[in-house]
């Protein structure tokens, strides 16, 4: 989802262009009818029945219009403009869309003001980057974000606005490469730091499978062996005792990493995405081609996500 006034404010100021780096008002070759269509929720619907989604969930792409670039005061009117405009679309099409907010975590006083107004919206899913000024969100500063959404029962969908280190730049490496580090290096930050202890009723969404972080830890696991004070947050358990605390999201584009993530972290942990709009044509039928069937196919495509957003007993 994209709200057009954020999107005009944000230009050249997000990985997308490198954060300036490669100024451009608009998208890159071959992308603009499919970035245009984020701007309308007819659009996307038409979308969802195209791939045979009955809902989907509405999330800002923050690597086009992500706001934590600004100061405080004026990403936490562009978070609000998004968040009401996600709460129109699903108010207008409740059987389609579940909504979703950003907050300025920037500040994340401000940002848990913004959450009260979003949750009273109906609002479900809390759409949170991997850091914010070069801050992740393990640090002790958000822990009274994550107690919060622990006790609102509310679910973060984690999505790295981007990396950056003007290296990653370079053949588009911050979407290929990047993400996946930003991603694991968030998951680190979270369970070194006590997140995943201290509030263990947490339901957090990774995108892209988590990227790097549940194909390594042999050598995770092994440095709290060696080192054991790295693990005073976290009550001398492995950084793997972790995993399945985590849900995964599955654009992977791999299936032998799908099938690794299955294997570690189990069915019930991974949801259906489709790095809309550029990502996936058709997420269920990759799926498919991964090997899944019946009850496994059932839940990722549907009935785990469904479980963990409330739509289901």
């Amino acid at each position: 989802m994209l709200e057009r006034s954020v999107f005009e404010a944000s230009t050249n100021k997000t990985v997308f262009t490198g954060f300036g780096a490669t100024p451009s008002k608009t998208p890159r070759p071959g992308t603009q009818n499919a970035i245009e269509r984020m701007f309308n929720p007819l659009a996307i619907i038409e979308d969802l029945d195209t791939r045979g989604i009955d809902i989907g969930v509405l999330s800002v792409s923050t690597v086009l219009q992500g706001s934590s670039w600004a100061e405080p005061r004026i990403d936490l009117d562009l978070c609000r403009r998004c968040n009401d405009q996600a709460a129109q679309w699903a108010a207008e099409h409740p059987t389609r869309f579940v909504g979703s907010f950003v907050l300025p975590l920037q500040a994340p006083d401000l940002a848990l003001t913004e959450f009260e107004r979003c949750i009273a919206m109906g609002l479900r899913v809390a759409n949170v980057a991997s850091s914010y000024n070069g801050v992740y969100v393990g640090a002790p500063v958000y822990h009274p974000f994550w107690e919060t959404l622990e006790k609102h029962e509310v679910t973060a969908w984690i999505h790295p606005e981007g990396v950056r280190d003007p290296w990653f730049q370079n053949y588009a490496l911050w979407n290929s490469l990047g993400q996946s580090i930003e991603e694991a290096k968030c998951m680190a930050s979270m369970i070194y730091e006590g997140v995943m202890s201290k509030f263990p009723a947490l339901k957090v969404v990774m995108a892209h499978g988590g990227g790097y972080f549940a194909h390594y830890m042999g050598r995770m696991d092994r440095n709290t062996a060696n080192r054991p004070d790295t693990a005073r947050n976290i009550n001398g358990q492995k950084p793997s005792d972790f995993l399945r605390s985590f849900y995964y999201e599955t654009t992977v584009y791999d299936p032998q990493v799908l099938e690794v993530l299955k294997q570690r972290v189990g069915i019930d942990r991974l949801v259906m995405g489709s790095d809309y709009p550029v990502g996936e044509a058709d997420p269920v039928g990759w799926l498919k081609a991964c090997g899944l069937t019946g009850d496994e196919l059932a839940g990722v495509s549907g009935a785990n996500a469904a479980k963990l957003l409330g739509l289901v007993g």
